[in-house]
């Protein structure tokens, strides 16, 4: 499991992600269309896989964010993975979004392939990457916005 970002999260990256995912600001996933495409090429996968919303957070937020950075890229993906409702992952602390219990699970066939995620920031990670080996990925790779250095 390797992730690579494209921004270091900071007070500014904080605040672009948040009007992003929290204010419905779609738009916002065209600025980052081009270092999306750029590191997905680069990262040389079989299958790119958005990171699911759990129903009520999708019907909160209208759109599904990852989705939104694949779409706005150009490129294609399939739905490997879905995902149970579970608490925000913003209320919780940084050890309790690691320590967090498993909510995805797959639904698509992965065999032998090696897959991408693109996402904006997060934990998941750990918990996506072992529903998509569930799903006899080969490998995980991950691409995410911003990612704080810890």
């Amino acid at each position: 499991m390797s992730n690579q970002s494209l921004y270091v999260y900071n007070e500014a990256m904080q605040s672009i992600i948040a009007r992003f995912k929290y204010r419905g600001d779609y738009v916002l996933a065209s600025i980052f269309a081009d270092d999306v495409r750029r590191m997905t090429l680069a990262a040389a996968c079989d299958l790119i896989c958005a990171v699911p919303l759990p129903p009520t957070r999708l019907a909160e937020r209208r759109f599904n964010q990852s989705e939104a950075l694949i779409e706005a890229a150009g490129l294609a993906h399939v739905s490997l993975i879905s995902r149970s409702e579970s608490d925000k992952q913003s209320k919780k602390s940084r050890m309790e979004r690691m320590n967090a219990t498993q909510t995805f699970y797959p639904i698509g066939d992965a065999a032998g392939k090696s897959v991408l995620v693109i996402y904006t920031t997060g934990a998941t990670i750990r918990l996506v990457a072992k529903a998509l080996m569930e799903a006899g990925a080969s490998s995980v790779k991950s691409i995410t916005i911003a990612r704080s250095g810890s």
